[in-house]
């Protein structure tokens, strides 16, 4: 039987997964690292040809008699990202990434052009954010002026790495409403923020075709080749990683709520009609499944963890352990953990900030937990505002990393209040990634399912996993949200100046 793959291309990471749909079972999960390359003026970089070479690393890993039954793969891949080619496809300088706040000044002035946030947002149904690809040229064409000169076409990592697999240049919506430039209502590049981005250049001719939700193309067989795979393979158009996260858990239809616990942390809820607020509380972004996705981002989770488990000399493995001997609430100690800046709240010069130090509370498991804590608040901050627009859950669907942890999962069943499941495939993305294939495939092939239908038939959640809230850890954790809130508006005006 055919198999499908999927490719998720992350900050850390390069993983492909292997899925077996008549099995209904992963068969294979390999991953190469990827080195982050960071600069003092908060510029987060890498190199394409990195992402190749992992790719290569990746699929040679896989035992030939795999590689030769997958049928089809589709690509996840980082929001955001900034890949420009020549208009012989080199890439002319390092991909900009999503957690790269360089360009904050730049956001500014492209919103300032269009006629403030307000107007951007009514627009193209979102602000440009820092992270956002807009902002990434006018910041290439002040410091890169040659490269922005030889500028002929404009790629996000995932289109980066489809052009490699097929040849062509394109896009897809989901991942394309994270330019800055998309207007989500109409699915339509905007013609006005395009111009506020470069008044004296038609950036518009520089951005690739918006294909369709269910497309494939052909492998390029001398990349088939280099990956040891079948020149038959179909390669279906992929997304963001957000939005091949969606898929693997399930958000593809109204009422279902995803959070992602990753490097960043996202919460997103599909929807069949476009959802912006007017004043930019979320990211009003397209599926890759043909809906909408509005969606919350945090530019520090894991990462928070991660650091400070570093600073004490220990590995996050043993975290749940400085969890288990600490309370909710943190003896009072308060993290705002936004050691990248913040996207939400809208703080890119935000810096981390501990507070509430004690002779109790200065210990490594304190730490540990306000850190964890911290990110957790961040989301909840995020989630509150789909609340107060009216949207509505019974259930959280964990992905990432930080699902792992048990304490973790607890910690956001008792701090949303709701009950928590987690899939049975950890690699959210990459698996969704996998079924995007999976459905794209069937639909070449005159298959009517749909991508709910695909879906339905192949997430599974862990019943092991499922965490429920506790009454009493739900009221210690609410009197510590408020006392972050508290010290998030304290700090406010000191990182927006």
């Amino acid at each position: 039987m055919d198999l499908v793959a999927g490719i998720d291309a992350g900050t850390q990471s390069l993983k492909v997964v292997v899925y077996d749909p008549a099995g209904r079972r992963l068969i294979a999960s390999t991953s190469a690292p990827l080195e982050l390359t960071s600069d003092a003026d908060g510029s987060r970089e890498q190199r394409p040809a990195d992402w190749i070479a992992a790719l290569q690393t990746c699929f040679r890993a896989l035992e030939p008699k795999i590689r030769s039954r997958i049928a089809a793969l589709a690509v996840s891949g980082q929001q955001h990202g900034f890949v420009p080619l020549d208009a012989a496809g080199e890439v002319l300088a390092p991909a900009k990434l999503w957690c790269d706040t360089s360009t904050s000044a730049e956001c500014v002035q492209i919103m300032d052009a269009a006629g403030g946030t307000a107007r951007t947002i009514a627009l193209a149904g979102n602000p440009v954010l820092t992270g956002y690809t807009a902002s990434k040229l006018p910041w290439t064409k002040a410091h890169r002026p040659e490269a922005y000169a030889r500028l002929a076409t404009i790629l996000l990592p995932h289109d980066y790495l489809n052009f490699v697999l097929t040849g062509q240049r394109f896009c897809e919506y989901g991942d394309a409403s994270g330019t800055g430039w998309l207007d989500v209502r109409t699915r339509t590049w905007s013609a006005e923020l395009l111009r506020a981005t470069d008044p004296d250049r038609d950036l518009g001719a520089c951005l690739p075709r918006i294909a369709a939700p269910g497309e494939v193309f052909d492998i390029d067989p001398t990349t088939a080749a280099a990956l040891g795979l079948p020149a038959t393979v179909k390669v279906a158009v992929g997304g963001g990683d957000n939005m091949m996260a969606a898929i693997g858990t399930g958000c593809v239809a109204p009422g279902r709520l995803t959070v992602s616990l990753g490097t960043s942390g996202t919460l997103f809820a599909y929807s069949d009609t476009p959802v912006v607020d007017p004043d930019g509380a979320w990211a009003a972004f397209c599926s890759s499944t043909g809906g909408w996705l509005p969606l919350i981002c945090t530019m520090n989770c894991t990462v928070v963890t991660e650091q400070v488990a570093d600073a004490f000399g220990f590995s996050t493995r043993y975290g749940d352990g400085h969890l288990r001997a600490t309370a909710p609430g943190a003896d009072g100690l308060v993290m705002l953990p936004f050691l990248n800046g913040e996207r939400t709240p809208d703080l890119p010069l935000g810096k981390g900030v501990m507070a509430g130090l004690d002779t109790t509370n200065m210990t490594p498991a304190h730490f540990y937990r306000a850190a964890m804590e911290g990110a957790t608040y961040t989301l909840k901050y995020g989630y509150d505002a789909f609340v107060r627009a009216g949207m509505r859950f019974e259930r959280i669907v964990l992905t990432g990393g930080g699902s792992n942890s048990a304490q973790w999962r607890q910690m956001v069943a008792d701090v949303f209040g709701l009950p928590v499941d987690v899939p049975t495939q950890p690699e959210g993305a990459a698996f969704g990634a996998a079924l995007q294939a999976l459905w794209a495939l069937g639909q070449a092939r005159g298959d009517a399912a749909s991508i709910v239908d695909i879906t339905d038939r192949h997430v599974a959640v862990d019943p092991l996993q499922s965490a429920q809230p506790d009454p009493a850890r739900v009221a210690a954790y609410a009197a510590a949200y408020a006392r972050y809130l508290r010290h998030l508006d304290a700090i406010t005006p000191l990182y927006r100046g």
